[in-house]
């Protein structure tokens, strides 16, 4: 299939001209189920970019005013953070089924010296998705180096490689891998290896380089337990707090305007080469666990089958516990991002969920 890279070389004003190519098409079947989530006051802001072939569809919706407006992405974050990780990969500093405790010495003992690095990408480690004392460490504001200090001393609860669970600890693990052969920052890392040989320019894993007025408030009280579950006594660091919005977390702490998620995306439609190889971004996109266990690429979610795309599909991407979406098709060459305010589990049927669907069916 024949793709022109536009999303990636293109200036503001191109884009904004490519727009009017979305008259072609009836949107309204898309955009109307996040107009009626806003006013029945369901989600307080939106955000989202498609893309059909040349076709290009962006709206902002509820408190989002502009197409800078950044969400927080949640585990969209995750992908992310392990592409730059994977730039080490390109540059032949580890292997994928290098044990972990070859990196991180520490990590020894009880199945962990069984623990591959494959196997922290793919979610079957054996490692938790948080620390068990995940709301103490976030009470307390533990630093990104306090949470890897105690993420090391987990030990697999299974034997690693023969089941799935997910797990943010182990994308984190990956991350401290990285930052101590770079001896940079996991955030500063992301920004060089990432965000900035794709120009995305509103998005921060934390917020040190975006505009307050432009990052958008999730709806804490529909909070997941780990981000404080509406308690207000969490208010120093849930979602919404300096704290987190500072720390980094390259499990789930990346803001983002729904523009350059759709950059990130098509990087690994086109293949490109800017941020990692061409065979190593196709390597991130494919199934890496056994038939038995969930479609795992390295960081992606592939197939995508809990939005109803069906098992062995060639859709990657991700969710975002926070409200967001992600996800892109090689085979029709479509991109999708929408990005709310809304958790993903504050109700049945999520608009971003029914949105999703409705552009997968545009014709």
């Amino acid at each position: 299939m024949r793709r022109r890279p536009f999303l990636l070389s293109v200036t503001l004003g191109t884009l904004l001209t490519m727009n009017s190519y979305a008259n072609q098409r009836d949107w309204n079947s898309v955009s109307a189920i996040l107009d009626k989530a806003v006013a029945d006051n369901t989600i307080r802001a939106s955000s989202v970019f498609f893309r059909i072939g040349e076709e290009v569809f962006e709206k902002q919706f509820g408190s989002a005013r502009s197409n800078r407006s950044a969400f927080l992405l949640g585990s969209i974050t995750k992908p992310m953070a392990i592409a730059a990780f994977m730039t080490l990969y390109d540059r032949g500093m580890i292997e994928l089924n290098d044990a972990v405790v070859k990196y991180l010495p520490e990590f020894r003992g009880e199945r962990r010296d069984q623990v591959t690095i494959r196997h922290l990408l793919t979610h079957t480690s054996g490692l938790p998705d948080q620390l068990p004392d995940n709301n103490h460490w976030r009470r307390s504001h533990a630093s990104l180096k306090q949470f890897s200090d105690q993420a090391i001393l987990l030990a697999p609860r299974f034997q690693p490689g023969s089941q799935y669970e997910y797990s943010s600890m182990g994308i984190l693990l990956a991350c401290e891998i990285a930052s101590r052969h770079t001896r940079l920052s996991i955030p500063d890392f992301v920004e060089s290896t990432i965000l900035k040989p794709l120009q995305m320019k509103h998005s921060c894993l934390g917020r040190k380089t975006l505009d307050r007025a432009d990052l958008i408030a999730v709806q804490t009280e529909f909070a997941a337990p780990e981000a404080g579950g509406g308690d207000p006594t969490a208010k120093s660091w849930d979602w919404n707090s300096d704290y987190w919005r500072d720390l980094g977390a390259p499990w789930g702490g990346m803001h983002a305007s729904a523009r350059d998620v759709a950059l990130f995306l098509e990087s690994f439609l086109q293949h490109d080469g800017r941020i990692l190889r061409p065979e190593t971004s196709r390597m991130m996109i494919r199934n890496h666990n056994p038939d038995s266990l969930p479609s795992r690429g390295l960081g992606f979610d592939v197939g995508l089958e809990e939005l109803g795309f069906p098992r062995g599909s060639s859709i990657f991407g991700h969710t975002g516990s926070t409200g967001t979406i992600a996800w892109a098709d090689p085979e029709r060459d479509r991109v999708c991002v929408i990005l709310t305010s809304l958790p993903g589990a504050a109700i049945k049927d999520h608009p971003r969920l029914l949105a999703s669907q409705a552009f997968s069916k545009l014709s």
